[in-house]
């Protein structure tokens, strides 16, 4: 059989620009903390946006996929969004009480990953790290309510 000399072309999502996206999108422009559906669902709500909570998900989902959010797990287990600044790859402290994250390079991190992938024979190795504590703030706020002793 002869073989084709059309062009093969390569299957790219492009995503359609609806209002519903926009305003998800414009929501975590407004965010500085990691926000799960249910809480950007309310927000979209507050300011007036028909949006169901599932297209919400999807919407995330996709901005996930896309790189254009980063989402990680809160301490409860739920995924959290929010768009970065960082283009390159990061990650974050999150504190467990008020939800505050502070991007971060770990290139001692990288290394060791790198180092350890090679060891059992692994390329190309991608990894996620989360360091979750509490912040400054919420650290002082619960030295403050503890009672002192006598």
């Amino acid at each position: 059989m002869p073989e084709s000399s059309a062009p093969v072309k390569e299957q790219v999502k492009e995503q359609r620009v609806t209002k519903q996206r926009l305003a998800v999108s414009a929501a975590l422009d407004d965010l500085n903390d990691f926000v799960s559906t249910q809480e950007l669902h309310r927000i979209l709500h507050e300011r007036g946006v028909s949006v169901s909570l599932a297209t919400s998900y999807r919407i995330l989902q996709s901005l996930a996929e896309d790189g254009a959010v980063d989402v990680l797990r809160n301490p409860d287990g739920e995924a959290v969004y929010r768009r970065c600044a960082a283009v390159e790859h990061h990650h974050h402290l999150l504190c467990r009480n008020c939800g505050k994250a502070v991007e971060i390079e770990a290139p001692a991190v990288e290394s060791w990953a790198a180092k350890i992938a090679a060891e059992h024979g692994y390329t190309e190795p991608s990894h996620t790290v989360e360091i979750i504590g509490l912040c400054p703030e919420c650290t002082a706020s619960a030295a403050a309510e503890k009672p002192k002793s006598n």
